[in-house]
């Protein structure tokens, strides 16, 4: 990383053309150094021609004038995240934000775009090094090395989490579990109690151990459920508990409510069947939703629903039933095939099945496609062939 960060080191970074496959990296990998560059320093550069190309995904054009580690990258919120995050700060009209945690600094840019003041804090020198690099051009945002834990937080100012879920080690960081976070739960709840916090947990987290008097959200980002943010103080929202928000092409939606939902009662299976977004069900808002829809549920416990209207929602996938079999792969198999069925999208829940292996048995050929969930109808392990609207 020292080498990278050189003069020299981040012109030829810059100048390198984008990242295509690994031929492309061992061509310009003997160039580099038939042109006379260290060894060191063309892994360094294609290291980072490397992360850049994957950081589209969460940064767009931004990722080519940013720097990244490999567990920053891959912890990093997705900038359009980001942007939300920051405006909880700016619409509770927190104007100082401590970013305990900062990583590469994501979170800390969008604060900064709203003209935040920010001081961002990771105990990885090498980390908080990448974070000053992507921070430079905000004036308002300091970068510090420093444990978190040990940071003094001064009265009135806003605090952002992003506690580490991977320790490092040989293969690059290794995935533990909620209690050897750092910084642990603990200070990150009492922090919570005490200034107007978020703190960013991943979707999968306990929901028993969220604390009271806080605003849970989930938050979906194209058909991809990415993490929950629990917000306190000044940022949690008054008479909302839980949140569901999808991020995609057509822009941002969100469903609330003072608390889970209740599901609604269980239907016969209608014309059309509805997959809520993820967000919505790591809220337990799928009743809400299904009231919402003028729909019920297709089974007791199981995050499909059903009604005989059609529905345009962001919050969920809709489909057209055309055709309900038992759960029967031959049976299946000759249906498909009956219809010319040969691009199928299959989907599951309260089946133990793997879809990909399911759908490779099926050995389709055809031109025509349909989406088939395999899930319980009516208390009996159905598939349902429909098309996706």
């Amino acid at each position: 990383m020292l080498e990278l960060l050189s003069a020299e080191g981040l012109r030829l970074l810059d100048a390198l053309p984008p990242y295509r496959s690994g031929q492309d990296v061992l061509r310009l990998s003997s160039e580099l150094r038939r042109a006379g560059h260290s060894p060191a320093l063309v892994a360094s550069v294609l290291t980072q021609a490397r992360l850049r190309e994957r950081a589209r995904d969460k940064f767009g054009d931004f990722a080519t004038r940013m720097l990244f580690t490999q567990a920053g990258l891959e912890q990093a919120t997705r900038l359009p995240v980001a942007a939300l995050h920051a405006g909880r700060y700016a619409a509770a009209g927190v104007a100082r934000v401590v970013d305990l945690g900062c990583g590469i600094g994501g979170d800390a840019m969008a604060l900064a775009a709203l003209d935040r003041e920010v001081l961002a804090v990771d105990r990885d020198p090498v980390t908080a090094t990448v974070a000053a690099y992507n921070l430079a051009p905000f004036p308002a945002v300091r970068v510090q090395v420093g444990d978190a834990e040990d940071v003094l937080l001064e009265d009135g100012a806003g605090v952002f989490l992003d506690p580490a879920r991977r320790m490092p080690d040989s293969s690059g960081g290794r995935r533990v579990g909620a209690d050897e976070w750092s910084p642990s739960l603990d200070f990150c709840f009492a922090t919570a109690e005490r200034h107007a916090t978020g703190i960013k947990l991943a979707p999968g987290f306990d929901r028993g151990r969220i604390p009271e008097e806080t605003e849970a959200q989930w938050v979906t980002v194209d058909g991809e459920t990415v993490e929950l943010t629990v917000w306190s103080g000044a940022l949690a929202r008054a008479g909302i508990t839980r949140s569901a928000v999808v991020l995609g092409a057509g822009g941002s939606a969100e469903l609330t409510a003072p608390g889970d939902s209740p599901d609604e009662p269980v239907v016969p299976l209608g014309r059309y069947l509805h997959e809520p977004a993820g967000s919505v069900i790591r809220a337990r808002l799928v009743g809400r939703l299904a009231r919402d829809l003028g729909a019920g549920m297709l089974s007791s416990g199981i995050a499909y629903l059903t009604g005989d209207a059609p529905a345009s929602s962001p919050f969920a996938a809709s489909f057209e039933v055309r055709e309900v079999f038992p759960l029967d792969e031959r049976r299946i198999a000759r249906e498909l095939r009956a219809r010319g069925i040969g691009r199928l999208e299959v989907k599951k829940r309260g089946v133990d099945i793997d879809p990909a292996t399911f759908r490779k048995r099926m050995a389709l050929k055809g031109d025509a496609e349909a989406t088939l969930i395999l899930t319980p109808v009516a208390g009996r392990r159905s598939a349902v062939l429909a098309s996706r609207l």
